[in-house]
């Protein structure tokens, strides 16, 4: 009997320990599926990540070996109304070649012959789409209008030629894609995007760039418009922010219209400043890239200062010409002295009129050509050599100049003064 007893109780601890056997194997095979799993995941993440990086040297490099010198002509392919008075322009090249990449938040430099100029108008303009369409290129322009404060002036020259007289098929010269303010594509780190009204333009480079590339890199958009009206690009940014969970997207309407609706049309009414934006991010640990109006990057670059941001962390672009404008009052000058500004090319020498925003507009208003293109220290187009004097700036360029120049569109004389024009 005992033999029996001893007998089922060997099977029984026999069974158990084979059950115990069997469901460790089970568990291993569990996490040897996991770990491998993980190891597949791992591997296909870096894959992508291996290949963002070489679409981002592509990109680079064919801008490098691509870039043409001069100007070259491209046909608008399409024209496509944004708002009530944004517009789209589709550029494709006349010759059918292949273009160059650009960093997103660059610049295109454009040539346009206008009736009644003595020679073709130099303007720039923002590029608003990413880089990856090697057969074209989008700006998106604002038609200008006559400064507020004086109703009866000419509205922008070159934004109503674009709106009222440039077509489908017409042909423009175009300079190659440059500027100074454009993001980085081999970043990773998260950004906050702060766009007022037609700077959005450059953001939405930026912004495309990241989701285009599948980049899961942390965006913050922040848009400020006055109203569902001039809310440019509206159903694009919301289909960005559904269809990419690394973006989240923030629109302020300062103004909004009765009909416009909380939380649908818009997420905030207000302005986009610091204020308003420290309530909605985690906290100040981005890199921060602004375009907008002359008085809001000035503020949003000063209260980020105070916010504890870094300097090399902000940055900027302000669209002009009220980028001189906005700052004059801040130069201390008074308009009792008299300097005389010889432009020693046009010899011409002339009194300065403490009235004049900048030496640009103080040269064009007496006949001086000067080349310009973003009239607000941008570009570098009105780059000129100074013989003797000294100029003070009166808005902050995008780059330095050259020692011995001047960018003729935010400057003034701080005396007697001989430019190479």
């Amino acid at each position: 009997m005992l033999n029996i007893i001893f007998s089922f109780v060997a099977l029984v601890f026999l069974l158990g320990l084979v059950a115990y056997v069997l469901v460790l194997m089970a568990n291993n095979s569990r996490i040897l599926a996991i770990t491998q799993e993980k190891v597949d995941l791992e591997s296909e993440l870096l894959k992508v990540k291996i290949k963002n990086i070489m679409a981002r040297r592509e990109v680079e490099a064919k801008q490098v070996k691509l870039a043409w010198n001069g100007f070259r002509k491209f046909k608008i392919i399409s024209k496509v109304k944004e708002t009530d008075d944004i517009t789209s322009f589709y550029l494709s090249p006349h010759d059918g070649r292949e273009l160059p990449g650009f960093l997103p938040g660059q610049f295109l430099t454009f040539q346009i012959p206008v009736p009644n100029q003595a020679q073709p108008v130099i303007r720039c303009y923002s590029l608003s789409d990413s880089p990856f369409h090697s057969d074209r290129y989008r700006v998106s322009i604002k038609r200008v209008p006559a400064p507020r404060d004086n109703p009866s002036a000419p509205p922008g020259l070159i934004s109503t030629h674009f709106h009222d007289v440039l077509n489908e098929n017409d042909i423009v010269d175009v300079k190659a894609p440059s500027g100074h303010f454009s993001m980085s594509m081999t970043k990773s780190s998260p950004v906050v995007l702060l766009a007022g009204g037609v700077g959005i333009t450059p953001l939405l480079s930026m912004l495309n760039a990241i989701t285009e590339m599948a980049s899961q890199r942390e965006v913050w958009f922040f848009l400020g418009v006055r109203n569902k009206k001039e809310h440019v690009m509206k159903e694009h940014l919301e289909m960005v922010a559904r269809e990419n969970e690394n973006v989240r997207l923030n629109v302020f309407y300062s103004a909004p219209a009765e009909t416009d609706v909380l939380s649908e049309d818009y997420h905030v009414k207000g302005r986009v400043n610091v204020e308003n934006i420290k309530v909605i991010l985690p906290s100040s640990n981005f890199d921060f890239y602004i375009c907008a109006p002359p008085p809001m990057v000035k503020d949003l670059r000063k209260d980020l200062a105070d916010w504890g941001v870094p300097k090399k962390n902000i940055h900027f672009e302000a669209f002009g010409p009220a980028t001189v404008k906005g700052c004059k009052a801040d130069t201390g000058k008074g308009d009792s002295a008299k300097i005389d500004i010889q432009f020693e090319k046009s010899g011409k020498t002339l009194t300065w009129d403490s009235k004049a925003a900048s030496l640009l507009d103080f040269a064009e208003a007496n006949g001086v050509p000067i080349d310009s293109g973003c009239r607000a220290g941008n570009c570098g187009t009105c780059l000129t050599a100074i013989k003797s004097g000294k100029v003070e700036l009166v808005g902050e360029p995008g780059s330095k100049p050259e020692e011995g120049s001047c960018l003729a569109c935010i400057s003034v004389p701080k005396e007697n003064l001989t430019l190479d024009a």
